[in-house]
């Protein structure tokens, strides 16, 4: 019966997130920007055709003065504007977005590593646990494991198929998950915290969903 219980809460909660996710408009890339068809041969998922969901909706955050925020176990805090993150080597790489619900795609994601950041932050050692705070869940929406992040060079995507991530894609950027199922891909994230506390849950995981997120492994804990 606890299962069953589990079970349901869980698929209220997504059906929940999907409501508050609305109907997006279609996409138009932004002026003098095209968007990708195909990247190392392989064809893309259109921005329009790619399935998107959210907490409560599209959060809007402005260019000229957002500042993200990297502290917690580092020697040398860091806030950086949208610029400062645009100014840091850019990555490319060919992605799929798995969602527990069942559906993916496939993308060209662009932007700086979060290795590089880190190093910049003079992360410590002792950092294991890295946690995500966003503008729908300042609380802490999720966490990856500091060695996951470091072994697959996660990116930070400020790009998708080659235009600025749009509004309800989680402009700035979104956490490019490798690997992991899409409510570890977090959006609209303001905060990043280097910690110890490797029994943190976010918004997500605290509902039922496998903190691991291996789209290899469990769904549910």
């Amino acid at each position: 019966m606890k299962a069953k219980l589990s079970y349901l809460f869980v698929a209220l909660s997504l059906v929940t997130a999907i409501i508050a996710a609305g109907c997006s408009q279609p996409f138009i890339p932004p002026p003098g920007e095209v968007e990708a068809t195909e990247f190392q041969g392989v064809t893309l998922t259109p921005i329009n055709n790619q399935n998107n969901n959210a907490l409560a909706g599209t959060q809007v955050i402005d260019r000229e003065t957002y500042r993200l925020t990297v502290d917690g176990l580092a020697a040398s805090p860091l806030t950086l504007s949208y610029q400062d993150l645009l100014n840091l080597p850019q990555v490319s790489k060919l992605i799929t977005l798995h969602c527990v619900e069942g559906w993916s795609f496939v993308a060209k994601m662009t932007g700086p590593s979060l290795s590089s950041i880190f190093d910049m932050a003079g992360a410590d050692p002792a950092a294991t646990t890295v946690i995500f705070y966003t503008a729908d869940a300042p609380g802490g929406y999720t966490s990856l494991e500091m060695s996951y992040i470091r072994s697959q060079d996660v990116i930070i995507a400020l790009k998708l198929n080659d235009v600025t991530l749009p509004p309800d894609r989680g402009f700035p950027f979104q956490v490019v998950a490798e690997g992991k199922y899409g409510y570890k891909w977090a959006k609209w994230v303001i905060r990043i915290e280097l910690s110890s506390d490797q029994d943190f849950r976010g918004y997500w995981e605290i509902r039922g969903y496998n903190n691991n997120a291996d789209i290899t492994g469990p769904r549910l804990e």
